[in-house]
């Protein structure tokens, strides 16, 4: 017997096994021709599928949707947002339509019964007289006046967004009547339509502004986190005094720069460029310290040894990796820029007429008499308030879901 392999008989052959048989039991060798699964030994069921193997942004949406303050506030702005696209469908009266009979008109209440029968959404006419002691136009409703609303109408003309001309309207005034849910100014003009009108510059003059501190912030922080150094020390002590220095003052002095023969469209822009270059100091930070902790990881060092330039191992491979966090803290900044236009404008130094914006109707209630006579000249105020706390509340929804681990 050899016993240096182990063996009985020819090589290869196994050991005998059995109590003294002599008979071999030969070892199958098994391969299996189904497609390899790494998950075989712990399988998951579809629920725990849907969790464990969901991606990023999944996780995110459903995080944010448990977030049910965020979530509506959320669909609140698509739908104002999506209303500045249709402006003018949307408002009663063309932008500068007028009508002097109705010199600062109290709101008309909407009514469905007359009478005790039903009619369907209207309004009362107006009978109005002039107080001699006041000098003051005093209006009462005139229930013998039955003004039945119009839907999906004609009515004034205007051109959709400088297009082409239409006067289709979502709702218009009777046909020999009028119709001012929210009042009228001193010019006979509809305020509700004049705060649809409005909407449109007061919201995009946000989107913009944050589009120019998100660049400055992106690329000016994302300089400082990834060389350090000298670069970094310029660029903090830049923020530190840009931050040190009273931000509505200097809205102040900056707007009063813009020479007053400028056209509406450069005010526009102006003001737009005054609100970014002022707010990218958060960002640039929050950007510097997300990229201090991440130049240092494999993934970098291995870009660099490729040979990537700094602006695309900035912009390609730290910037995207924390992207979810600059989103939200770039929805949380909305709210100031829509607020410093909004002041600008209620002080007279942002927009000016016939340019309208939620501040510049505001301009018009400074007197504290005419608001004490005429208060629905403050409706302007409303949607400024609702739409800063939906950004809020939208914004801190953002925030906790970027980070779906947490």
């Amino acid at each position: 017997m050899n016993h240096g392999t182990g063996m009985n008989g020819s090589v290869g052959n196994p050991m005998p096994t059995g109590s003294g048989t002599g008979r071999t039991d030969a070892i199958v060798h098994y391969v299996s021709r189904e497609p390899f699964d790494p998950r075989a030994i712990e399988k998951m069921t579809p629920e725990q599928e849907k969790i464990f193997l969901a991606s990023q942004k999944q996780l995110m949406w459903w995080k944010f949707k448990r977030h049910r303050v965020a979530f509506w506030c959320g669909l609140f702005l698509a739908i104002v947002y999506a209303s500045i696209l249709i402006s003018e469908f949307l408002a009663p009266y063309a932008l500068e339509t007028r009508n002097s009979k109705y010199i600062y008109a109290p709101p008309q209440s909407i009514h469905l019964f007359h009478e005790g029968s039903f009619v369907g959404p209207f309004v009362y006419g107006y009978r109005q007289k002039l107080d001699l002691e006041t000098l003051k136009r005093v209006y009462t409703e005139d229930t013998r006046k039955v003004h039945a609303l119009r839907y999906f109408c004609h009515g004034d003309s205007y051109e959709f967004w400088g297009i082409f001309k239409a006067d289709l309207h979502l709702v218009c005034p009777a046909e020999d009547g009028d119709f001012f849910p929210l009042g009228a100014d001193r010019l006979g003009r509809d305020v509700l339509s004049r705060i649809i009108y409005g909407a449109r510059i007061s919201l995009t003059i946000g989107l913009i502004g944050v589009a120019v501190s998100f660049v400055l912030g992106i690329v000016i922080g994302g300089l400082a986190g990834y060389y350090g150094g000298w670069v970094d020390l310029v660029v903090q002590r830049l923020i530190e005094v840009i931050q040190s220095l009273p931000t509505l003052p200097l809205w102040l002095a900056l707007a009063a720069i813009m020479p007053v023969t400028w056209s509406p469209i450069l005010v526009y822009f102006g003001i737009t460029l005054i609100l970014g270059l002022l707010e990218w100091t958060s960002l640039a930070r929050a950007v510097r310290s997300k990229l201090l902790s991440l130049r240092e990881e494999d993934y970098v060092l291995a870009a660099r040894m490729l040979g990537a330039r700094p602006a695309r191992i900035i912009g390609l491979h730290l910037v995207p990796g924390f992207m979810s966090h600059l989103i939200a803290s770039a929805t949380i900044t909305i709210p100031t820029m829509i607020l410093g236009e909004t002041a600008l404008s209620f002080l007279g130094l942002g927009l000016r007429p016939p340019v309208v914006s939620w501040g510049v109707l505001l301009n018009e209630a400074q007197n504290i008499n005419v608001v004490a006579l005429y208060p629905w000249l403050m409706w302007p105020v409303a949607p400024v308030i609702l739409v800063i706390l939906a950004f809020n509340f939208f914004g801190d929804g953002l925030r906790d879901a970027a980070d779906p681990y947490a």
